[in-house]
């Protein structure tokens, strides 16, 4: 019995310190995805202007980089714009408090292009830090480099906002393996406009509405409900899911057809559209539709292509349920 206790002592210390040693490498050798790019990148009229078109109407980057206003429906920008501070809680299914950082040149006066293009599109700081995929770096590491850059030179034209976010706080063990979460760019070139479905697809990708419509555990897509829908939002009056963009007829978008999915968007652009009051048990989205809505009639018409592309899933949603 004992020297049958003692290689059970001995198993037990070796995988105690394996598991130190994996630990301790994941923590100090990790992320790795290179330095930053030495890159100054010219600001050009065409270059800001894209960037602009990418951050507020396709990637809304300043959606969640800015103040909303959640006694609104849609819960419109109201001030602090890039000015972060948005909060993903444990309230929100995530596995810690994550903040959503300042991306005005208050809060990135002291990074260089090459430090903002290696966060946004591998997930990694200006300190060399693992940052949470609330921001879908993975996505934005598939977009075409010349987008980013632009997207770049967009950010450093905003005004300053002196606002100062707190830092995230991840719980164990994801405060470990969150230096696993980063990966190297896979840059792709945009397609044409004229190739519909590849560029729709691209389009997707830059908006990634795969986060928002899959369910969600712990900050991460449950595998197999991508574009289902089924994401839950905590909102003051209850609980907000959002909706099925597959193409099934039952549940998603099958019977729609692309008139009406350009004008579900376009409805908000309207110059009458003023989003209305929420009472304390009314349903809000946080479906930023008045950003989407100056979206260009054709990106949408390419989105709507490629969704209808998707596999159909059969999955019904219960939209809002209130406390």
């Amino acid at each position: 019995m004992k020297r049958f206790l003692k290689i059970v002592g001995i198993i037990l210390a070796v995988l105690i310190l394996a598991a130190v040693g994996a630990a301790t490498y994941v923590k100090t050798a990790l992320p790795n995805v290179g330095e930053a790019p030495q890159l100054v990148i010219e600001k050009t009229p065409a270059r800001v202007e894209r960037g602009k078109y990418i951050a507020n109407h396709v990637s809304v980057c300043m959606d969640c980089h800015s103040t909303r206003d959640w006694n609104r429906y849609t819960a419109p920008l109201a001030g602090n714009f890039g000015g972060g501070g948005e909060k993903f809680s444990r309230d929100l299914g995530f596995p810690g408090e994550f903040y959503a950082k300042n991306i005005t040149p208050y809060g990135l006066s002291q990074w260089t292009d090459g430090e903002v293009f290696r966060a946004i599109t591998t997930g990694v700081s200006k300190k060399g830090n693992a940052l949470f995929p609330v921001m879908p770096y993975h996505a934005f590491g598939q977009l075409d480099t010349e987008d980013i850059y632009s997207i770049i030179a967009y950010l450093r034209t905003l005004e300053p906002v002196k606002h100062d976010v707190p830092a995230a706080v991840a719980d164990f063990p994801v405060n470990i393996l969150i230096n696993t979460m980063p990966a190297k760019a896979v840059p792709a070139t945009k397609p044409a406009e004229s190739d519909t479905l590849n560029y729709g697809k691209y389009l997707v990708t830059a908006a990634s509405c795969v986060m928002c419509h899959s369910q969600m555990e712990k900050g991460q897509i449950v595998e197999g409900s991508e574009f289902g829908g089924g994401m839950e939002f905590k909102i003051p009056s209850g609980t907000v899911r959002s909706v099925n963009i597959t193409p099934d007829k039952k549940t998603g978008l099958g019977l729609w057809n692309e008139d009406v999915f350009v004008k579900r968007f376009k409805m908000y652009a309207d110059s009458g559209y003023v989003p209305h009051a929420i009472g304390p048990k009314d349903m809000n989205t946080p479906m930023p539709w008045t950003m989407y809505a100056g979206m260009k009639e054709s990106d949408l018409k390419a989105i709507f292509a490629y969704l209808q592309t998707l596999p159909a899933k059969d999955h019904a949603v219960v939209k809002f349920e209130p406390n």
